[in-house]
């Protein structure tokens, strides 16, 4: 294993040119004009895993996008990894907030990265981390380092809602049989202070669609006199949080997990600066449930965040109209123990009952997940500490994150299987937002630790 970094060093140029090739290709699943662009990546990631060494690849068709499938089994009474990752990205918009192009990569210089970070839409979530797993392989087969098998899955639908793989894992679940699965799609506190994600929340996705007249109306013959269903849909927004920044939802909060005194004292322990978090979101204070810190209110509480609200004229210049409908789209985040199909049951039913008879309500659902929580004390986790300790020469931090990866606990129903999520991206690296990066350091000292883990969680697996 010492033979990595003589291997990244000698094999950097091209691991990172590799990714920015990949970078280039506008792999939006969201949006049906860069269907041939998703489809196009599929194809690279397959081509990438052959060249890694793989004996088996192949491009699984779905419903949706396909799952890029590829294999190394060296022998069938070793434990198996599976490698998971995705490689569609988030929309870029909004484009004028972008320093560069997000689909022509660039390297910039950054505080957090003096070595250079690469800018592209996609580079840390999750093209970039799942690269890394990618040369990580490719290491240890070109050097005879693999000590297990391996298998990767990387879906092209994850960024909406990974819609096709329920269905996937049930049709191949003797293809995808593994130990334990690996998944790079979160962060760490800090380049000097590695952790690792033991808890994601779940996810309840909604559209709501408010009507009011059933045209258009000119605002000064009309105003006053009808509801327009902008105004309704904020003041009903707007209740859905108390003054005390509490879910007004009734039932919300029935299931939710409360994480005991002792837990939040060692969740309190973990590096954070209050001063520092404001400072680079360039806000005067923080916002959140009352009686919780910030780094609870992101981790172990739920949440209701409006993601995109519209209607109306917004263009140019003015247009004097009360428009027929309005529109939002709402995420809540959950804990364990809180069913997605239950919270968004319970918000339809509230938020049909709170609009005004002046207004028709709809709300559509679109996807969610389950919470996940991964024990400190599994070999998976112990194999993971330990490969950070190996390469960062510090133990790791567990850390519980307010990301969500519904598949993660799908996984779990369906492949019996755990899952050990190793990020090292950085909370400051503007995932879904404009101008996402990650650090070149960040993208090598993956590919470091990676293999590491492939080899204490075979020899932990053999005790």
């Amino acid at each position: 294993m010492e033979q990595i970094k003589n291997y990244i060093e000698t094999h950097k140029d091209r691991f990172i040119s590799e990714l920015v090739e990949l970078l280039k290709i506008p792999s939006i699943s969201a949006d049906t004009a860069f269907s041939q662009d998703v489809l196009e990546t599929a194809k690279v990631v397959e081509k990438s895993l052959i060249e890694a060494g793989c004996d088996q690849t192949e491009i699984c068709d779905t419903k949706g996008y396909p799952v890029v499938y590829g294999e190394k089994i060296i022998d069938p009474n070793l434990p198996t990894v599976l490698v998971y990752g995705h490689y569609d990205v988030q929309p870029p918009d909004p484009l004028e907030l972008w320093t560069s192009p997000p689909f022509e990569p660039v390297i910039k210089k950054t505080e957090l990265h003096p070595e250079g970070a690469i800018f592209a839409r996609g580079a840390c979530d999750d093209k970039g981390q799942m690269y890394m797993h990618v040369k990580a392989v490719e290491f240890m087969i070109k050097n005879d380092q693999l000590p297990c098998n391996v298998k990767f899955m990387i879906e092209g639908e994850e960024e909406v809602g990974s819609d096709s793989l329920a269905d996937f894992l049930e049709s191949n679940r003797e293809k995808l049989s593994n130990d334990i699965i690996l998944i790079s799609d979160t962060g760490m506190m800090a380049n000097d202070v590695p952790s690792i994600t033991t808890g994601l929340r779940g996810l309840s996705y909604v559209e709501v669609e408010v009507t009011g007249p059933n045209r258009d109306l000119h605002s000064g013959i009309y105003g006053g006199a009808v509801p327009n269903p902008i105004n309704v849909l904020n003041k009903m927004i707007a209740s859905l949080h108390d003054e005390n920044n509490h879910i007004t939802i009734p039932g919300f909060y029935d299931k939710v997990e409360e994480v005991s005194a002792e837990e939040r004292a060692e969740m309190a322990k973990a590096p954070f600066s209050l001063d520092a978090y404001k400072q680079a979101l360039d806000i005067a204070d923080v916002h959140g449930e009352k009686g919780y810190t910030t780094s609870e209110r992101y981790s172990i509480r739920p949440t209701l965040d409006v993601n995109g609200i519209w209607g109306g004229y917004t263009g140019e210049g003015a247009k004097t109209v009360i428009a027929s409908k309005a529109y939002a789209k709402i995420s809540m985040r959950l804990v364990p123990d809180q069913d997605p199909d239950e919270i968004t049951e319970l918000f339809t039913k509230h938020f049909e009952s709170i609009a005004p008879a002046s207004v028709k309500v709809k709300v559509t659902p679109h996807h969610g997940g389950l919470a996940y929580v991964t024990k400190t004390d599994s070999i998976g986790y112990k194999a993971a500490a330990k490969a950070y300790e190996t390469t960062f020469g510090k133990t790791p931090i567990p850390e519980r994150t307010g990301g969500s990866i519904p598949i993660v606990a799908l996984f779990e129903q369906v492949l019996e299987s755990k899952t050990i999520l190793m990020g090292f991206g950085l909370d400051s690296d503007a995932i879904h937002s404009p101008n996402e990066h990650f650090g070149v350091w960040n993208y090598l000292k993956g590919i470091e630790t990676i293999p590491y883990f492939y080899k204490y969680y075979t020899e932990l697996m053999s005790t």
